[in-house]
């Protein structure tokens, strides 16, 4: 049995939901409970044929309506505090891959930031934007060399990710040993999943094969050796994810409702730490 293939193991239906991004097909989600995560099935072999959408807005850079001119300004923001976040750290190099760069606008800031900058990502039209910006990116991680980057990001990336614990042997080959692994997905345990059930947009099936818990990333990981340093909340994307959800579940974005759930996710957690999305910030175990 190889690694892959334990998380496909004794699985248990959780909910149907439906692509309402793209295809409007319906997948299973079923829990694993030995890593408390949730899994997308089936599988399509024409995986990367879901991704072929003008719309899909991680791989382009246009700013037409009020949609992605808000998402733009939102970017921004959030870039400059990935770019802090890094920087805190204190490594004594910097050198940094990221993992799914699409256009690299987050490799172009860290560059400006004064990091030495590598960046993957499989589309070719994202890898052509980012291009353009003085950013050349690898298709993917082969061929790296062992124990070079101080810092390896995956800005919600890891949910993508089809051979998923091969992966993470792979990030802890690349990792320096005194490194940080910075990773950010979607929680299934928030109270915008719990609130909007099979319309909460960031399952967004089946682009998203695994749905992660506080729980199963510290399981995850600790396989490989890695402990999670610390969690920290993405607290913009409770209203961006609640913004798209009501769009799934009415037909319209109601972008007031969307505002005022997001508001009682972040609220509620405060409390119970089960944000909209988290950063985690992991290690190489001593």
């Amino acid at each position: 049995m190889n690694k892959n293939q334990v998380l496909h193991n004794h699985l248990t239906p959780y909910k149907k939901v439906k692509d309402h991004f793209l295809s409007g097909e319906e997948f299973d989600v079923l829990y694993n409970e030995e890593f408390e995560m949730l899994v997308t099935s089936p599988v399509p072999q024409n995986l990367n044929s879901y991704y072929d959408s003008a719309a899909y807005i991680s791989h382009s850079n246009q700013k037409k309506g009020i949609f992605e001119k808000t998402y733009g300004l939102v970017k921004s923001i959030a870039l400059k505090r990935k770019l802090k976040l890094i920087n805190s750290f204190g490594l004594p190099g910097k050198s940094l891959l990221d993992i799914g760069a699409a256009t690299g606008d987050f490799l172009a800031t860290c560059k400006k930031g004064g990091w030495d900058v590598k960046g993957t990502e499989p589309n070719q039209k994202a890898r052509s934007i980012a291009s353009h910006q003085g950013i050349e990116l690898l298709e993917n991680s082969n061929g790296l060399k062992k124990q070079s980057f101080d810092v390896i990001t995956l800005w919600h990336v890891l949910e993508h990710i089809e051979n998923l614990s091969e992966f993470i042997s792979q990030l802890n080959e690349l990792l320096k040993d005194n490194g940080q692994i910075v990773i950010a997905v979607p929680n299934y345990k928030s109270f915008d999943a719990e609130y909007y059930k099979e319309f909460w947009a960031a399952y967004d099936v089946p682009r998203h094969l695994w749905h992660f818990s506080q729980e199963s990333i510290v399981k995850l990981f600790s396989k490989e050796n890695i402990i999670v340093d610390k969690i920290l909340p993405m607290k913009f994307d409770a209203f961006y994810v609640s913004l798209l959800s009501e769009k799934y579940k009415s037909g319209k974005m109601n972008p007031l409702k969307a505002f005022f759930t997001g508001l009682k996710s972040n609220r509620k957690a405060k409390r119970t730490g089960e944000y909209s999305s988290l950063i985690y910030v992991l290690k190489k175990a001593k």
